[in-house]
């Protein structure tokens, strides 16, 4: 009789020993899982503020320029200045594609 119990005890220990151990497992995926979708909200978030920051220097640039024309209102200057702003323009909007390209990159080589 006692020898039976202590057979179930043991038994019972078991199990309670796999269950754990599952559990443990399950718990380390889901801490992974946890990590990786922090690290991908934090690039995102990066992404978005130096574009953000962007957005703002071109609004700079274009304030400064309209300025300059407003001083110096002649035909050559303006047309002078509208190029430079394209040319910033499309400066910015590389930089930005090139940022885009760089996280997508990384968020693929993480996953």
């Amino acid at each position: 009789m006692m020898m039976m119990k202590m057979m179930m005890m043991m038994m019972m220990m078991l199990l309670m020993m796999m269950m754990m151990k599952k559990m443990m497992m399950m718990m380390m995926m889901m801490m992974m899982m946890m990590m990786m979708m922090m690290m991908m909200m934090m690039m995102m978030m990066m992404m978005m503020m130096m574009i953000m920051i962007m957005m703002m220097m071109m609004m700079m640039m274009m304030m400064m320029m309209m300025m300059m024309m407003m001083m110096m209102m002649t035909t050559t200057t303006m047309t002078m200045m509208m190029m430079m702003m394209m040319m910033m323009m499309m400066m910015m909007m590389m930089m930005m594609m090139m940022m885009m390209m760089m996280m997508m990159m990384m968020m693929i080589k993480m996953i």
